[in-house]
């Protein structure tokens, strides 16, 4: 029986645009014609943007991954979020009132966040054919998809799953998963950052962005069948971060910020792996009567994070962030080297984003070897190159 392969793609804002690179690269070296390699696909926040698509186009993986280079190779800020002047001004002046009026028990104005995400509202509602998901499952390309939001007032993490027949509904403490028909509105709320973009109500409850509260994010695509897992991150591994350094300045608002958004967004990834990793080198000790009566299983699992420091290529684009972006950011210190944490989570400009999809290929692409035998696939030896973007 064929083992089924699961994508993770987890949230990150822009970073999200690293994902695109080793997609690229996974592209150029499978068959040209191939059709999605990953059966069960799980998304958060900016990454279910990106599940939400390859799930779309399973029956074309290259033509997934053209849709998604088209979008992050030409990405601008104000298709995200309103970044002209009259809309950051007012609201900013609604959330700055929104605070106090709450501050004295009103809740006229507590609906407000710091950016005014509508442009990415719309631009979800024209572009994303979320009809199709199902057509993907109905035609066998695709056997699952799942986007995670964070519920405000059941403080769960909530996984949206559509797919194929028998899978069933899970909970564990402090998420579950429930079967849904996806739409953007599942998006939003996945991508919904806390503080910065407004929440979303889905049903019963209003949500925010699914990487708050994901404490085990590789979880829904184990529930989901898959028995190979191939993570996409945006923040370099534990390994990779850099030593301690000696600081004697109060940090900055935009370091405190840029701080809890990697709490947020990173952090819960690798206790998850680590945890994955003891499961696996406990399975290996048991012996095959032992492994039959428990319900442990091991998960082959292949990590692509960045080999670079994200924050410091934002470092070198943050001057291209629009005027009045870079006004806001610049009152709370994120334009300065310590803030550029918070910043690479808003840059959703092109040259960034190219940036960090060049990375991503080329990260991809020294890990081919590993890639293809994750996939249990050979590359196409010629004419597999990808058009030019």
């Amino acid at each position: 029986m064929e083992r089924k392969i699961g994508l993770i793609l987890t949230g990150g804002g822009a970073r999200a645009a690293y994902q695109v690179g080793v997609l690229k690269a996974i592209a150029e070296i499978l068959p040209r014609r191939a059709r999605n390699p990953f059966s069960i696909i799980s998304g958060t926040s900016a990454g279910a943007i990106n599940a939400v698509t390859l799930a779309v186009n399973a029956g074309n993986f290259r033509q997934g991954v053209q849709y998604l280079l088209g979008f992050w190779r030409h990405a601008q800020v104000d298709h995200i979020y309103r970044a002209d002047p009259i809309g950051v001004l007012s609201n900013t002046s609604r959330w700055i009132a929104g605070l106090l009026l709450s501050s004295m028990g009103s809740n006229r104005l507590n609906r407000v966040s710091l950016l005014n995400n509508s442009p990415l509202v719309a631009l979800l509602n024209e572009t994303m054919p979320c009809d199709k998901i199902q057509e993907s499952i109905d035609s066998g390309h695709l056997h699952a998809l799942s986007i995670t939001a964070s519920g405000y007032t059941s403080e769960q993490s909530v996984t949206f799953y559509q797919g194929a027949k028998g899978i069933k509904p899970w909970q564990r403490a402090r998420r579950l998963g429930i079967p849904v028909r996806i739409e953007t509105r599942h998006l939003q709320a996945s991508s919904a950052i806390p503080f910065l973009f407004p929440a979303v109500r889905l049903n019963r409850e209003y949500f925010g962005d699914g990487s708050m509260r994901q404490i085990a994010p590789i979880s829904s695509a184990l529930h989901l069948g898959a028995q190979r897992v191939l993570v996409i991150g945006v923040g370099q591994g534990a390994d990779d971060q850099g030593k301690r350094r000696r600081s004697y300045s109060y940090p900055s608002l935009a370091q405190i910020a840029g701080h809890a958004m990697n709490s947020i967004f990173l952090d819960s990834l690798e206790i998850d792996l680590e945890r994955l990793r003891r499961i696996n080198r406990t399975v290996a000790l048991l012996s095959d009567e032992k492994r039959q009566s428990t319900s442990l299983q091991h998960v082959d699992v292949l990590v692509i994070q960045p080999s670079e420091s994200i924050e410091k290529i934002a470092q070198r684009y943050a001057k291209n962030l629009p005027w009045a972006i870079r006004f806001l950011l610049r009152l709370v210190g994120a334009m300065r080297s310590g803030g550029a944490n918070l910043v690479s989570y808003l840059l959703f400009e092109k040259s960034f984003c190219r940036a960090l999809i060049e990375l991503g290929y080329q990260d991809a692409m020294r890990r081919r070897t590993e890639i293809l035998t994750l996939l249990n696939t050979q590359a196409e030896t010629a004419d597999s190159e990808l058009p030019p973007q």
